[in-house]
């Protein structure tokens, strides 16, 4: 099992394919598998490194107060144990979160940035969400049990789960498979979605950037595309119409064809 100590902290990681470096960063609670159906695609042309964030996974879970800054110091951090000067960075939600901090933080680490399901500052109806989940968590006891019945219904449209109820079920086993964090790593974790503000960095990313949101997304719904489009220099924005906030499980080939012709078009 790949694993660096990076920021004073063990980062587990795991590499697939060949080419320029591309770093796939989680989102809430889920570990570096969370993106298998890209990365199925991506490791054709990139290789593909993708990490567990503080406080999931294998990944180290040390007290403290988490911040989407000290998950991008993290992930600058482990590039530097690989011995990763550039790579191109991507990530979901709380993954575009840290994405973003890194990218105007580290500007010269990053080639290009993939912001997807993102958002520039957690607002009030994000905050309101954010804390049923923690409620739900502790209610629970079980942070995959909550991801499957609290935070699934936010990440795929009502049509999905008429049309295709084994496919959601598939997607909630995958879960139960994963190293899912215990309550108390969740609550600091999500501690960093209800504070993430990157308004102030958002001018200082350099890369060329793609956004993406999917159209009926309401935790992080297109309210952000222009907040995000018009303070990064270089960014670029794509709509999934028939999505909600997980394009990645939703509309995978669309999803994944867009995606891959930005990193390619970015690459050398």
């Amino acid at each position: 099992m790949p694993m660096v100590q990076a920021n004073g902290i063990d980062v587990y990681y795991e590499v697939q394919g060949e080419g320029e470096p591309l770093v796939l960063i989680p989102y809430l609670a889920a570990d570096q598998a969370c993106y298998a159906f890209q990365v199925a695609d991506y490791a054709k042309h990139f290789s593909c490194y993708s990490v567990d964030l503080r406080g999931a996974g294998l990944c180290s879970k040390p007290e403290g107060t988490y911040t989407s800054e000290l998950l991008a110091d993290d992930v600058a951090a482990f590039m530097q144990a690989v011995g990763l000067d550039r790579a191109h960075i991507w990530g979901l939600s709380l993954g575009a979160a840290t994405g973003m901090w890194l990218a105007g933080k580290y500007p010269a680490r990053v080639t290009s940035l993939s912001l997807h399901s993102a958002w520039t500052a957690t607002d009030p109806f994000l905050t309101a969400v954010v804390e049923t989940w923690r409620i739900m968590a502790e209610g629970l006891g079980s942070v995959t049990e909550m991801a499957i019945k609290g935070i699934f219904p936010w990440c795929f449209t009502p049509e999905l789960y008429a049309a295709r109820p084994e496919y959601i079920d598939s997607l909630a086993e995958f879960v139960r498979s994963r190293p899912m964090p215990p309550v108390d790593a969740f609550l600091r974790q999500s501690q960093a979605v209800l504070t993430h503000d990157a308004r102030g960095v958002l001018s200082s990313i350099q890369a060329p950037t793609l956004v993406t949101f999917g159209r009926h997304d309401m935790v992080t719904s297109t309210r952000f595309a222009g907040p995000l489009t018009e303070a990064i220099p270089r960014a670029e924005l794509t709509v999934f119409e028939d999505c909600a906030h997980a394009p990645i499980y939703e509309n995978v080939e669309e999803f994944n064809q867009r995606t891959l012709e930005f990193l390619r078009g970015h690459s050398a």
